[in-house]
């Protein structure tokens, strides 16, 4: 080892020995720099040399989480980072006297600390100061950072739910202090998002800040305070996907009981099961949505699809009571005839069986009635021929009453039919203008999501 290794051993070897000391000293400053400072300090009363001077306080809001949003009770449940600067007058000091220690670490509750608390609380405890510490500085500085989970109150309006946005503002102001004693300013324009953690039902789009100055009328002097409002809007696919697209498969699937053949006997079953689903739905978004006096747009849409359903299955059993006309009714009236069963059956492509779609039969006219066995007489003339039918007066007279006994069964027949086709007419109709207004509904409310 030479000469050289020897000296920076030694020099390394002497530095250990003094660092203690060094240690030492620095922490004996800062006790000595304490004594000085609080030995006729007190935190009862405003830091200010001038007692007519306002003591100026900065607040900086950093927005963590959202713990919980409660649309029925309309409280905001945030876990915020809150920080406070002011000047306090008589907690400085010259660093060179205390070796260049230019900021201390002490309890927070050994300074004075402005009084500032969330005017729209929603918490009935009494508001508890972190027990965090503050970082006080050689020229008075004084920074207190604390957390803080807060519960305020905030007006949900559930009109758009659950494409809806909501604006929750939190005022934090004085509440002892006027304007002329302690003045809130905030920090920036805005609140911090730089460590939020993304909320999954809720997407926040900003916390603007603003200071507004008010006078109340227990006080003639004015009240500055610093409102953070919170820009939020709810992420609505998990309720579109759990409320919204089952409401429109099943609003869809209505109309089509207008399609189902009537003969089933299921045709006024498939409309009560798809309101009693309905009303199922409608139940299940009642529970969570606060009571208020706006009905929410998933909710209009509910009870309109539940009024179409109704009004649906209304049609549905005037229908089956066409189809059921049996032999005995009367026939289908000129103008249902000409209208319905002419201009309207070929346009909806309601046709017989082996009919081409466009062409329908030609309205056939009622029979005219048959001549009767009464109207059955001899010839004028005597008949000479023994075996003539004119001389079989019974014979004649059963074959007349079998003609007009198939002539009337085929007109009732024919009626039955008409009455039966009348009501397939009535359900492409009604199944078109219903499942029209099933998409257009079901489409306006689907646009919002986009």
């Amino acid at each position: 080892m030479g000469p050289r290794s020897h000296h920076l051993s030694l020099g390394f070897l002497l530095l250990l020995s003094l660092l203690p000391e060094c240690l030492g000293a620095e922490g004996r400053l800062a006790h000595k720099l304490f004594r000085d400072l609080f030995a006729n300090y007190t935190s009862a009363l405003r830091p200010v040399a001038d007692t007519d001077q306002a003591l100026n306080v900065t607040l900086e809001v950093t927005l963590s989480q959202i713990i919980d949003m409660d649309e029925r009770n309309q409280v905001l449940t945030l876990y915020l980072w809150i920080r406070q600067e002011w000047t306090d007058a008589y907690l400085r000091w010259d660093p060179d006297a205390y070796g260049g220690l230019d900021a201390i670490r002490i309890p927070s509750s050994l300074v004075w600390r402005p009084d500032i608390v969330l005017y729209n609380k929603a918490d009935a405890q009494p508001p508890a100061s972190a027990s965090t510490n503050v970082v006080l500085r050689h020229d008075g500085a004084v920074r207190w950072d604390a957390p803080a989970i807060t519960r305020s109150s905030c007006r949900v309006d559930v009109s758009a739910f659950p494409f809806d946005a909501q604006r929750c503002g939190l005022t934090f102001g004085s509440w002892t202090h006027g304007g002329h004693q302690l003045d809130v300013r905030p920090r920036g324009t805005a609140a911090s998002l730089a460590d939020f953690v993304e909320n999954v039902e809720w997407h926040v789009l900003g916390m603007p800040a603003r200071r507004r100055v008010l006078t109340y009328g227990c006080c003639s002097e004015p009240y500055p305070d610093v409102t953070f409002t919170l820009l939020l809007r709810r992420r609505a696919a998990a309720y579109v996907c759990n409320l919204l697209l089952p409401c429109v498969l099943i609003s869809l699937l209505a109309p089509l009981a207008f399609h189902l053949p009537a003969d089933s006997g299921e045709k006024v079953s498939l409309g009560v099961t798809v309101l009693l689903a309905l009303t199922v739905f409608q139940l299940l978004l009642a529970e969570s949505m606060p009571p208020a006096e706006s009905v929410p747009l998933i909710g209009k849409y509910y009870m309109a699809t539940m009024t179409m359903v109704t009004f649906s299955t209304a049609l549905t059993i005037l229908i089956m009571n066409l189809h059921y006309c049996g032999p005995s009714a009367r026939p289908v009236p000129a103008w249902a005839r000409a209208l319905l069963l002419g201009r309207l059956a070929r346009g909806l492509c309601v046709r017989e069986r082996g009919e081409p779609c466009g062409q329908s039969r030609p309205p056939e006219s009622p029979p005219s009635p048959q001549p009767s066995d009464e109207g059955v007489h001899p010839p004028a003339v005597p008949c000479h021929e023994p075996r003539c039918l004119c001389h079989q007066e019974a014979l004649l007279h059963h074959v007349a009453t079998i003609a007009n006994t198939f002539h009337s069964h085929r007109a009732a027949q024919r009626r039955h039919e008409d009455w039966k086709r009348l009501a397939r007419v009535m359900d492409r109709f009604f199944l078109g203008i219903f499942f029209s207004m099933a998409l257009v509904m079901s489409l306006l409310v689907l646009v919002q999501a986009l």
